[in-house]
This record gives C-alpha cells, sequence and structure tokens, in this order.
C-alpha cells in the first residue's frame, strides 16, 4: 500500500435476481481509491515484514475502494462483517477513568461521564439498503474464488440484506443461514423475547473453502444399577430437573445451521472491550476455522471492538481490519497488542532460538507451527486513508453543537444532521473549514429531494473565501418570500449568537527524557486533557470523580526510539490488562543510539493522542 496519489476503480454491476428496489438506488461503477497513508506500526521482533496485517481508519467505502487499488482484488479468503443493523439503537462509547470506580447516573441510564457516540445505526431505510448495497458490491470484487461472505445481522434487516446479497452475489450462491441463538436477560415488554442473531453466508462460486466442525455433546444412558461398573464410572453424573442423579455419555456431533453454544460476551468477561456491539471470540473462532486455512487473508470493514482480527490472529490467519471510528481502531490495536506481546512470550519460552536471528519472523511461519499451529505474523500496521485523524471526534463534536445551538437531531437522515426551527441543519466536519466542496454535496443532494423547500443552515469551524463567494451567489439566485433552499451559515468561532462555544484546548502532557550512556529514560510528569476536565464539569450538580492521579485519565503509553515524523513505530506498549490498573509513567529503554529522536505518545480515555519526542 505505497501509491501516492488517487485513482478510479471499476466496480462490476450486480446481475443477481430478485433486485431490491428502493428510492435512490444507484449503482456503483466506480469511485475514487485514496492513497493510504501509513501513520503507525507495531512490530515488536523488528521482522520489517509490516505487511500482512492491516488496521485502516477511514470509512469503509474509500478503503475497501483503496484496497481494490492496492493488489486485493479477488485475494480475500474470508469476508466477516457486523454492519449496523438498522435497529433504531443509538451506540454509546461509556468511557471511565481510570483506577476510580463508582459512577454518577443521569436519566436512570448508568453513566461515567465522557459518554461518546461510537457510530448511530438510526437510518433511514433507503439510505440504508444505498450503504449497504454500495459496500457488498466492493466486497465481491474483493473476494477470493473459493471465498466465502458472512453477514452478521438480527432481525431487524435480515430479510432486507438477504434479498440485497442474493442481487449482489447471486442467489444461487446463497451457502447457508446460521442462526446464532443465545440468552440475553431483558427482553420485550410484549410478544417473545428476541435471543437470536442470524449470519447470512454467501460464496463466488460453488467451490468455496469449508472445514466440517464438531462439538462435544453430552447423551443421557441408562443406569444398570452397577456404581462399579467401569463404564458407567466413565459416564458423566448430573441431576436432571427433578433432582435424579443421570448419567451421560460424552460423544460429539457435527455442526449444524443453529448455534446454541455460543453465549453472548458476559459483562464480566475478560475479552470484553466495552464496545456495545462485540460479539464473542468463540463466535468469530467457529467463522475462521470452518471456512479458511492458515495464514488465508480475514477481512472485517465494520472492525468495531476487533473480535475478528484478535481470533484470526491466534488462529495464524492474516488479517485487515478497517473502521471509521478512531476509538474502534484504537481499541483494536491495543487489544492485538497484547495478543502479539503474549503470543511472543510463549515462543521465547518454548524455542528462545528463534530470536537469535534478524529475520525471525520468516522462520517463526515455518518452525514454530510445529509447536503451536496458532501464531502467523507478530506484526501489524496502522493505515488512514482519506484523513480521518481528527483532533476531537466528530460524532461528540455534533453532539456539543447541536445542544448548543439548540438543534433538534434528525435521526432518520444520514446527510442532514438536524433541524433548526424550519431550517434543515447539516454540520460540516471540524476537521477543516467550509469549502465549496462541502457546498456542492449539500446542492447534489437537495437536487436528489426536488420536494425539499427548506433553507439550509450550515454549521461549521471556519470557513474559506471561496465558500463565502459560493453561498453569496447562491443565494442571489434565490431572492423574495418564496425562495426556497437559501443558505445560511453559523460559523462557531465567530457567528454573533452562537459563536465562541467551541474552542477546543489539545490535551498536554509534560515529559522528561535524560539519558546515561546507552540507556534513555522516561518520566512523564503530568498530563491534562481539557476535554474530559469539560466533560466532568458538564455534569454541574452531579457526583464526580476526583482526578488525584494523571495517570487516571491516560489510556495507554506507548514509545517509539526513533521516530522518523512520520510513522511510529511501537517499541514500548505500556497498555494496562485491567480497567482500575494504570500506566506505569516511567520507562527505561535499553541500547538507545546517541541523538536518536525518542517520542512518546499518550492516548487519553476519550481516544486524544498527544506526541511528544525529543532528539536525545
Amino acid at each position: 500500500m505505497s501509491k501516492n496519489k488517487t485513482e478510479k476503480v471499476t466496480i462490476t454491476p450486480a446481475k443477481g435476481r430478485p433486485m431490491l428496489h428502493w428510492v435512490g438506488k444507484r449503482p456503483l461503477t466506480n469511485l475514487i481509491a485514496f492513497p493510504p497513508q501509513h501513520i503507525e506500526t507495531f512490530d515488536p521482533v523488528n521482522s520489517g515484514q509490516i505487511y500482512n496485517n492491516r488496521l485502516i481508519h477511514g470509512d469503509n467505502k474509500e478503503v475497501l475502494a483503496t484496497l481494490l487499488a492496492n493488489g486485493y482484488r479477488g485475494k480475500i479468503n474470508l469476508i466477516y462483517i457486523d454492519p449496523p443493523f438498522d435497529s433504531g439503537a443509538d451506540y454509546v462509547r461509556k468511557v471511565s477513568l481510570r483506577g476510580i470506580t463508582g459512577e454518577a447516573k443521569i436519566e436512570g441510564e448508568n453513566y461515567t461521564f465522557g459518554e461518546q457516540i461510537q457510530y448511530t445505526d438510526i437510518w433511514a431505510n433507503d439510505n440504508y439498503l444505498q450503504f449497504m448495497y454500495e459496500r457488498l458490491l466492493l466486497l465481491k470484487e474483493l473476494l477470493a474464488s473459493n471465498g466465502l461472505l458472512f453477514l452478521h445481522c438480527d432481525t431487524a434487516k435480515n430479510y432486507h440484506l438477504r434479498c440485497l446479497l442474493d442481487e449482489v452475489f447471486g442467489a444461487n450462491n446463497f451457502a447457508n443461514e446460521i442462526i446464532w441463538k443465545y440468552t440475553k436477560f431483558a427482553g420485550k415488554n410484549s410478544g417473545f423475547p428476541s435471543n437470536h442473531d442470524t449470519l447470512l453466508v454467501y460464496s463466488k462460486s460453488n467451490e468455496y473453502v469449508f472445514h466440517k466442525t464438531r462439538i462435544p455433546v453430552n447423551t443421557p444412558r441408562k443406569q444398570t444399577g452397577r456404581v462399579w461398573d467401569k463404564e458407567l464410572k466413565k459416564a458423566v453424573q448430573k441431576k436432571d430437573e427433578q433432582g435424579n442423579l443421570v448419567y451421560y455419555d460424552q460423544t460429539d456431533k457435527e455442526v449444524d445451521d443453529t448455534w446454541t453454544d455460543i453465549q453472548i460476551v458476559n459483562p464480566v468477561a475478560y475479552e470484553r472491550q466495552e464496545f456495545p456491539t462485540q460479539k464473542p471470540e468463540g463466535l468469530l473462532e467457529r467463522v475462521i476455522l470452518s471456512s479458511t486455512n492458515p495464514e488465508n487473508i480475514v477481512l472485517d470493514c465494520f472492525i468495531g471492538s476487533g473480535t475478528t482480527a484478535a481470533v484470526a490472529q491466534k488462529l495464524g490467519r492474516r488479517w485487515i481490519g478497517c473502521d471509521i471510528n478512531k476509538g474502534a481502531i484504537q481499541t483494536t490495536s491495543k487489544r492485538l497488542q497484547r495478543i502479539i506481546l503474549d503470543q511472543i512470550d510463549t515462543i521465547q519460552k518454548k524455542q528462545p532460538e528463534l530470536f537469535s536471528t534478524n529475520d525471525c519472523e520468516t522462520e517463526l511461519l515455518g518452525p514454530f507451527n510445529d509447536i503451536d499451529p496458532k501464531v502467523g505474523a507478530l506484526s501489524f500496521s496502522v493505515y488512514r486513508v482519506n484523513d480521518y485523524d481528527l483532533q476531537i471526534q466528530h460524532n461528540e463534536a455534533v453532539n456539543l453543537a447541536c445542544e448548543h445551538i439548540g438543534i433538534e437531531r434528525k435521526k432518520t437522515d444520514t446527510f442532514f444532521d438536524g433541524t433548526l426551527g424550519k431550517n434543515l441543519v447539516k454540520i460540516i466536519p471540524f476537521n477543516h473549514p467550509l469549502s465549496p466542496v462541502d457546498l456542492e454535496e449539500i446542492k447534489k443532494e437537495l437536487e436528489a429531494r426536488p420536494d425539499e423547500d427548506r433553507a439550509i443552515s450550515v454549521v461549521c469551524l471556519g470557513m474559506e473565501l471561496a465558500a463565502k463567494a459560493w453561498i453569496e451567489e447562491w443565494n442571489r439566485l434565490r431572492k423574495g418570500q418564496s425562495a426556497v433552499n437559501k443558505f445560511e451559515v453559523i460559523e462557531l468561532r465567530s457567528d454573533n449568537k452562537y459563536g465562541g462555544f467551541l474552542k477546543h484546548e489539545p490535551a498536554k502532557a509534560k515529559v522528561k527524557f535524560s539519558r546515561i550512556k546507552d540507556i534513555v529514560k522516561i518520566e512523564i510528569e503530568d498530563f491534562i486533557s481539557p476535554t474530559i476536565i469539560t466533560r466532568l464539569q458538564q455534569q454541574a450538580g452531579l457526583l464526580q470523580p476526583k482526578i488525584d492521579d494523571w495517570r487516571s485519565m491516560v489510556d495507554c503509553v506507548m514509545i517509539d526510539t526513533n521516530y522518523g515524523g512520520k510513522v511510529f513505530n511501537i517499541s514500548v506498549s505500556d497498555v494496562p490488562e485491567k480497567k482500575n490498573d494504570l500506566v506505569n509513567g516511567k520507562y527505561e529503554l535499553q541500547d538507545v543510539k546517541k541523538d536518536s529522536n525518542v517520542a512518546v505518545k499518550l492516548i487519553d480515555m476519550l481516544g486524544e493522542e498527544v506526541l511528544i519526542s525529543k532528539q536525545i
């Protein structure tokens, strides 16, 4: 993924039947592939082989196009996606300070502080179908001829999604409908509780990789009355519902299309990542083992908490994960770092001589498989597509702006953010000033809505002069009381009525560097996140956590001992295992060359990053 210019990617049209229709349905024939920006590497064994596993931050539509333009067309062996379900739920990332217990409550919901909207799957039906249609077309191009796609969905949209899959892949390439039955403790007030999800499985041909799976089961047997019977003693003793002792034989059976032996992630499970839609590792293990071979490539373009990548890593598969949400990328990165370090620790104990060579990862893919076939590449790289590196997450900023201005959120519209009085509201991402490109996008959307006559309030953080001229010309052509779709701009830093509220002050850190010969010592003396402090202050009147230790605001610390200014190569990773554990804050690095540019990256509990470097 080294190309540095955009290019067009062509997409094969869907020809399957039946065909689903909706308002605004558009074929996806070609799109622009943006050059990926390599921003971070985790390669603790210094193999240099960073191409095996990739974590990509960006809109997955653009990421998939970039993968197609960079040699992955027809190369992905397994695709598992768990997309938004259009279920009418707001997914909220609940973030708490490290080392601090207790939580306040707001409107009856558990609340700590700094709740961040990860993404919202409240969609207008037509917009949702177009969203999924475009991504399925791209995924089909990436899938290998003998590969499988697993689409995870619930009862809200499984019937629509199956129609889309029939159209994109062809009904003849339907492979399975898997029912995942689990137990939930909360159900609807009326009707039968919904306690299952559906996995729709499609291929590109009649020949695809599939390995049958068997699971242990206990079958009841008749008691012979001879308790000293050797065969009976081998059986499992259990009590039935009436309390009678029953003996069972342990056997196994082939797994069918109804999975009842895998439960949802327990609230106190070790694998839990505090991600609302997280799926259990056992589910992904079954999917990956049944439909891939070692060293195959697994893709999840809605990576979320990183379960797909985590399981693929443990099973020796290569993986690619992407997400538009920066918090998801950070969560997945931390999770994979822990897994890889555990794998390395296992290798060092069993076969330490493998680490005596400079090309140890190449050897690990061979000899180490004799020790534990579940280990593949021991590194991954992080990329960004189309620059989504925001200092403050867009969705959080949107919520703040709506609350401050008085915008009523419009949860059935994926383009406009809400209404302000009679006006439609469009909030421009705060990582760039309002530009003519943004305005052309609004114009294009209005052209698709010929009956829409409301004025448009455009909310932004800064505005280009060319955008100002564009709006003046647009409004000049729309004079009189009957004029439709006039534009007005709310510039949040200068507007007379609403301006001045959003002054993002970045997090700051005080770091002390010192050297004694080849040993570099790093001490983080202080850290402050104004964003976290602001969120605490917004809970006026509530019991607020008291910050006695700056480390409670820091999620993790990473160090690059030779930072070149572009790609951050993680040499030291301080990621506390438990929620209440704190980062160390003091580090001693061995064998650091003189005049090396040592960089420290701190990520706070809201996902904001601070990078401090010094040549020492």
